[in-house]
């Protein structure tokens, strides 16, 4: 019964996390006027504008006088709240990598968001699929809410490969070298996605947060979600996260035995779970 709710818990809060995540992020042109309000007068109109089409309630009132309304704070304050009871109660499965550190409970907890964002995505296909068929009636905004979530899904996923260390690996030259030659090789490895991880940010950043994210850049369809405002900036971040991930993982498995990814014995550890 205690293992049942512990596994409740550790569920529910990734999906509340989604949910509070999805308002905040389409409402994030209340914030913007909020915060960090454009010096320039047409775009000042043109983000006031596209909070007046996109605001889910559009008739409550800002607090503090401001664009964002009771909703729009609430989603804001439960984010990193339920970020971190959910990186405080996630536990790994017995298929998932078991020799983990409690530093590895962000990718860990960030892997659950992605595994709820498959699920919300795999209700979006279906509910449009039942009306399209059943009724004749499709909707105009499903095709654009899945490529949306699965832009999030795809970028958060490469973010919990790393720390399962389930990503594509070619062991044949690694194994057949000492132990001290694949430390270089590890070494290399981390060095190599951290120069590819600086540049990218650091070529990409003006162009991304300033351009695409400041100007809340929607995708142009009669849905109009904020496709390129979103995902470009999640991009950069992710591939940050994957690079402080790399580093984790080269000081935990530094005197661990390397060994290919056995995908059989991963099988059989989930079907024993209990």
């Amino acid at each position: 019964m205690h293992d049942e709710s512990v596994r409740v818990r550790e569920w529910s809060i990734p999906f509340a996390f989604v949910i509070c995540a999805g308002w905040a992020i389409w409402h994030i042109p209340a914030y913007i006027l909020d915060f960090i309000p454009p010096e320039n007068p047409s775009l000042l109109d043109q983000m006031s504008e596209l909070l007046l089409r996109k605001d889910v309630t559009l008739g409550m009132s800002g607090l503090f006088g401001g664009h964002a309304d009771l909703l729009d704070w609430s989603a804001l304050v439960l984010m990193p709240i339920l970020f971190f009871f959910g990186v405080r109660t996630v536990r790994a499965y017995n298929m998932e990598f078991q020799q983990w550190r409690p530093i590895d409970r962000i990718a860990m907890f960030v892997g659950r968001i992605t595994m709820v964002l498959i699920i919300s995505m795999t209700g979006v296909m279906l509910y449009e699929v039942f009306l399209r068929y059943t009724f004749e009636s499709p909707t105009l905004w499903a095709n654009e809410l899945t490529l949306w979530i699965a832009g999030f899904v795809f970028l958060f996923s490469g973010f919990y490969a790393m720390q399962q260390r389930c990503h594509i690996r070619i062991f044949l030259l690694y194994e057949a070298v000492p132990r001290w030659i694949q430390h270089i090789f590890d070494i290399i490895s981390v060095a190599l996605i951290w120069v590819f991880a600086f540049f990218l940010i650091y070529g990409s950043f003006k162009q991304v947060f300033i351009v695409k994210f400041y100007r809340w850049e929607m995708f142009g369809t009669a849905f109009d979600p904020p496709i390129p405002a979103t995902l470009q900036p999640m991009v950069l971040i992710v591939v940050a996260l994957i690079a402080i991930q790399a580093a984790i993982n080269l000081i935990s498995d530094w005197n661990l035995e390397p060994s290919a990814p056995d995908d059989i014995e991963a099988i059989k550890r989930a079907m024993g779970e209990k």
